[in-house]
């Protein structure tokens, strides 16, 4: 496998990381499942920048995100597989 333009830790997470630049909408992304050694695809449906999240499902407003096995917090607008998920749509259920 070529270098990854995502890297997803553990097979339950919802979101892989970015980890390239110039992630571009159209783009058909490569991403790395660490926990079971996969390769998953994915297409980016916006701009994502390096260090943040590509939609692994799709999401409704609510849901819950899962990062590294664990929930990181809620979205709050719906998003697509292959959607960017980042601060403007993802908000910590604590507040």
């Amino acid at each position: 496998m070529s270098a990854p333009h995502f890297v997803v830790h553990n097979d339950s997470d919802t979101v892989g990381v970015v980890v390239v630049e110039d992630v571009k909408t159209g783009m058909d992304l490569t991403g790395w499942k660490m926990e079971s050694d996969e390769t998953i695809n994915v297409k980016a449906l916006n701009d994502i920048p390096l260090g943040h999240k590509v939609a692994l499902t799709d999401f409704k407003d609510g849901d819950a995100v899962l990062k590294y096995g664990h929930d990181i917090g809620k979205i709050v607008e719906d998003v697509a597989i292959g959607g960017h998920v980042h601060t403007h749509n993802l908000k910590t259920k604590k507040w």
